[in-house]
């Protein structure tokens, strides 16, 4: 059913989850208020900026303004730096960060639209031809997804049912054909597995897709650690839950044993997932069932992307699905995600078992060497003896064609990860060099070198002086006077006075070459010592006023 309006010619599918950075570059003094000019960068090419401009009237957390002295150029400074430490928080943040509010002030281009509008006209177009569903409320912002939309609706045919419509823009990693993308999302229907929640209908359109299943009115694993509303907006819920806890070991272990149990399922039949987070397992008669298991199908990014391009060993949606449930399995046990990855430092908690498994895929040499795999991570002492108990019969049967598709966008998606980790890599290395290059410890390092190369290039000039000289004039020429202080010149015709570049705090620089044809002074305070040659064999008379003895 292409019930979807087509794309426009040439639309870029933007990618939400690369970080914005924003950087104050300048700040200017209007009337009463000060403007700070922001240059706001995609990603990490320099290439991918712009400019934004902030009005300091607008309520931020900054230092408060005074009686008098707002206009102080000191003041407006100290307020600069409230205002980047401001912005570093925001965009560095992973959930503020993916915020639609976040994303409209800093990038209006390209986030100008109202996604809530165009998912209702999309929604009611496909109502008008299936008139058996009816909308009952949108339960607005309830994801993290800013081109994802929710609604709660009912089939006519069964009033007492409440299921959950999701409407989505196609994203960035779709590698499917659309015939092929079509194919597989019907497919998504006749799927059974008891650790899959069911899709009651799947389809999609040019530039974006419909997907219907069963509401569960307890909310999400995440809802249920965190003890909120399932219908309340994501940001109110997860931002900063008060009454978060982890869950008995009994349940990390029988709900992480169902979850590797059906990705393994899933990377037996060559379907990508790479989804995996604590909102999108819901829990039903105490068993674990995922969702949105189209979102790979649909190019959508994963939750943990802007984690995940930081370690060029996590390049496969297999590792991607592990690296997930680490994060996962630590929000089980904590009651919370971690605070930042890689994770060394764990809480005390009475299980030993859990953490050894949490280092083995979170810690800093898991994340640079590799993710165990899901059959590893079944056999270990936390999973290996936990029984599980289904009559469902397992059922996915992908056909042959449709496999080969798969795995043609799989090996797609795992490519465009791999070339921003490369990125992401050679950034991270050209940063440090820089760093370490305008440390101050290297720029001492730089001057001693400079000196040394100085001291080296003077002490060549110096010998090699007689012999050019010589050469020029067929005349042997040794210095007639060498030594330190004041030095009084009176000579008969034109001599060159050549400076010795040695040791001496405070020496200036002169030029090389110093010719005197009339009487001159020349005091040590310009040059530590004075190495004078009589180019012309000229008669001189030199009255050397000593602070010691002088060869």
């Amino acid at each position: 059913m292409a019930f979807l309006e087509k794309p426009s010619p040439g639309r870029v599918l933007l990618d939400d989850t690369v970080a914005l950075t924003a950087l104050i570059e300048a700040s200017q003094n209007l009337h009463s208020h000060t403007e700070y000019i922001i240059r706001v960068q995609r990603g990490v090419s320099v290439e991918n900026s712009w400019q934004v401009i902030i009005v300091s009237g607008i309520s931020l957390p900054l230092p408060p303004k005074k009686l008098l002295g707002n206009m102080d150029r000191e003041f407006i400074a100290e307020r600069q730096r409230g205002l980047q430490a401001y912005l570093d928080f925001i965009t560095q943040h992973h959930i503020l960060a993916t915020c639609e509010l976040v994303k409209k002030f800093l990038d209006t281009n390209n986030y100008s639209a109202n996604y809530t509008e165009i998912a209702l006209q999309q929604v009611s177009m496909f109502f008008r031809s299936d008139l058996k569903w009816e909308v009952l409320e949108p339960l607005k912002d309830i994801g993290w997804r800013i081109r994802k939309k929710y609604f709660l609706i009912k089939n006519k045919e069964q009033p007492k049912e409440r299921q959950v419509l999701s409407w989505v823009d196609l994203g960035p990693d779709k590698f499917l054909s659309d015939k092929d993308l079509q194919s597989t999302m019907k497919l998504l229907t006749s799927l059974s597995n008891p650790y899959i929640h069911p899709v009651t209908f799947a389809s999609t359109g040019e530039s974006s897709a419909l997907v219907i299943r069963m509401f569960n009115e307890k909310g999400s694993l995440r809802d249920q650690i965190s003890k909120v509303k399932p219908k309340e907006a994501f940001m109110k819920k997860y931002s900063n839950p008060k009454k978060t806890h982890g869950l008995e070991l009994q349940h990390i272990r029988m709900y992480g044993r169902q979850i590797l149990e059906v990705l393994k399922f899933l990377h037996d039949k060559g379907f990508p997932y790479g989804h995996l987070h604590a909102s999108n397992v819901v829990i039903e008669d105490s068993t674990c069932k995922l969702l949105d298991i189209e979102n790979s199908l649909l190019g959508l990014p994963s939750y943990y992307r802007p984690y995940i391009t930081q370690f060029r060993k996590i390049n496969t949606t297999e590792s991607i699905d592990v690296y997930s449930f680490g994060h996962l399995l630590y929000e089980m046990t904590y009651g919370r995600p971690p605070d930042a990855v890689p994770v060394d430092q764990y809480p005390p908690i009475p299980y030993t078992s859990v953490v050894s498994v949490l280092q083995s895929i979170l810690s800093t040499e898991a994340c640079k060497t590799g993710m165990p795999t899901v059959a590893q991570l079944m056999q270990t002492s936390l999973f290996s003896d936990v029984l599980l108990s289904h009559s469902e019969k397992l059922q996915f049967k992908i056909p042959a064609k449709l496999r080969d598709a798969l795995k043609t966008a799989k090996e797609s998606l795992e490519k465009r990860l791999q070339e921003e980790q490369k990125m992401n890599h050679q950034y991270r290395r050209l940063t440090r060099a820089q760093s370490h290059h305008g440390s101050e410890e290297e720029k001492k390092k730089r001057k001693i070198l400079a000196r040394k190369k100085s001291r080296q290039s003077a002490y060549e000039n110096e010998e090699d002086l007689p012999v050019k000289y010589n050469n020029n004039s067929g005349k042997s020429l040794t210095p007639i006077y060498s030594g330190e202080g004041e030095l009084t010149l009176l000579p008969q015709g034109p001599v060159t006075l050549w400076p010795y570049l040695g040791e001496a705090p405070g020496r200036k620089s002169i030029h090389p070459h110093c010719q005197a044809s009339t009487k001159g002074t020349f005091d040590k305070t310009f040059y530590d010592r004075l190495v004078l040659i009589d180019v012309h064999n000229a008669s001189l008379c030199l009255n050397v006023k000593q602070k010691g003895d002088f060869p």
